[in-house]
């Protein structure tokens, strides 16, 4: 594989996780209310689950969950329950002020445990993949799935390093809204909307 297409193609990978989207703003909401710590679990789950669908793009999975319009509505559905669910249960915290500290009510395992279901649960992360990394394959080297696995694990690692920076960012930028109890009362009501938003995002998303 050549270095110039490993750097463009990490270029892109940068340049796509920062874009708004599902996971990111995923990690945003919950460390905004839970505190950077909170964020670096669920990015973590996440970037497990990015697995999931890295092998999938490889072996050839995600090309039959394309083609096969009802497994692809049963994924993206049930992603959108849980992300309703979990809004849920944000707008039922809602009365009372949140409190960041290393030792939330939801631990670490339960987080991470969370980032990995959103991320299950969201058929279009295969499906990027099966669009992205033929755009970087060299098929005159031979080894397609090999190629993919690297890109794959390189995509990983950036959206691991560009997630934990959004935590540690938006745990600053929770905590410094904590200091108003006014405000404080309303992060669990934006945590919700933002799951909210997600559900639906994913919800009328098309293949």
């Amino acid at each position: 594989m050549e270095l110039l297409s490993l750097a463009a193609f990490l270029g892109a990978a940068v340049l796509l996780t920062l874009m708004p989207g599902p996971d990111n703003l995923f990690v945003l909401a919950q460390s905004i209310a839970k505190g950077k710590n909170a964020g670096i679990s669920t990015s973590l789950g996440l970037c497990t689950g990015l697995l999931f669908h890295i092998t999938a793009a490889t072996v050839g999975l995600s090309a039959l969950v394309y083609q096969s319009g009802l497994a692809f509505a049963l994924v993206k559905y049930a992603g959108a329950a849980y992300l309703l669910y979990l809004a849920y249960k944000s707008f039922r915290e809602k009365s009372s002020a949140i409190h960041l500290s290393s030792d939330n009510s939801l631990g670490s395992k339960a987080l991470y445990k969370r980032g990995v279901i959103m991320n299950l649960l969201n058929p279009k992360v295969s499906l990027f993949f099966l669009a992205l990394f033929p755009q970087f394959i060299n098929y005159s080297l031979g080894n397609v799935p090999g190629q993919m696995l690297v890109y794959g694990l390189i995509f990983l690692l950036q959206a691991l390093v560009i997630f934990s920076l959004i935590s540690v960012f938006a745990g600053s930028v929770g905590a410094f809204l904590q200091k108003s109890p006014s405000v404080s009362k309303r992060i669990n009501q934006v945590q919700g909307s933002l799951f909210a938003l997600i559900a639906f995002n994913i919800a009328f998303s098309q293949k």
